[in-house]
């Protein structure tokens, strides 16, 4: 907050006395900055243990954390369709399993998933307020949130507008938590040389990237990466950009 603070310090000065003459004379008070808050509301999420099976083993090491987010990686998990909404938290399961199991992740890599009903889960243990470090982002997990697809979005797929309205609300708010515009770009720097760019480079992103803005992949599909600028307009106006 050190641009809040700076203008709390100038009224401050401002509104003192003046007493270097023989008269009293009050200082008129500089006019308050206007702050606009571009919070938006949190949608819906529904928690691990919804998904979780109590019996999983809880090997994983306590969550790590950033400063804040100040970018969100859309994604799509490669995986069936046409699944019953009602079966999504076995298919988190899943991948979860999968992820910890096969890959040897400490937990599943994504902060938060989506279904084609347009229910958001809480994916990555750790506070979905908080600014939980992932694992689905070579390169650029630090400062940022993953939001997973859950579903294959290749070219010509349909992206069901349940999905994409959940995926634009969660991004409002995890960046509105931070006074992040989804419409602008963000310097993140790569931390693996595997990501597009060296580790140490400073790449310019946008605040609402799809996978393949750092990562060598086709994920999250052209059909859902062309839905991303309507999911960035409709992230602000949730917003009141």
């Amino acid at each position: 907050m050190p641009g809040l603070l700076a203008v709390a310090a100038l009224v401050t000065c401002a509104a003192g006395v003046d007493r270097t003459a023989a008269r009293a004379a009050v200082r008129a008070p500089l006019a308050a900055r206007t702050v606009v808050d571009h919070s938006a509301a949190r949608p819906p999420i529904e928690p691990r243990s919804v998904w979780l099976d109590p019996a999983a083993p809880r090997s994983q090491p306590p969550p790590r954390y950033d400063d804040r987010v100040v970018a969100v990686f859309v994604h799509h998990t490669d995986s069936p369709n046409g699944y019953d909404c009602a079966d999504v938290p076995r298919i988190i399961a899943d991948f979860y399993a999968g992820q910890t199991g096969a890959k040897g992740w400490d937990d599943i890599g994504y902060n938060f998933l989506v279904d084609r009903c347009g229910t958001i889960y809480e994916g990555r243990a750790g506070g979905v307020d908080r600014p939980v470090t992932g694992a689905h982002a070579q390169g650029f997990n630090h400062r940022t949130a993953g939001i997973a697809a859950i579903g294959t979005f290749t070219a010509g797929t349909p992206v069901p507008r349940a999905m994409t309205e959940a995926i634009a609300r969660l991004a409002a708010w995890k960046l509105g938590l931070s006074g992040i515009d989804p419409r602008a770009g963000v310097r993140l720097v790569s931390s693996n040389s595997l990501s597009r760019y060296a580790k140490g480079t400073t790449a310019v992103l946008p605040t609402v990237a799809g996978h393949d803005d750092g990562f060598m992949t086709s994920c999250p599909g052209a059909a859902l990466s062309a839905r991303l600028p309507e999911i960035r307009a409709e992230a602000a106006r949730y917003q009141g950009r």
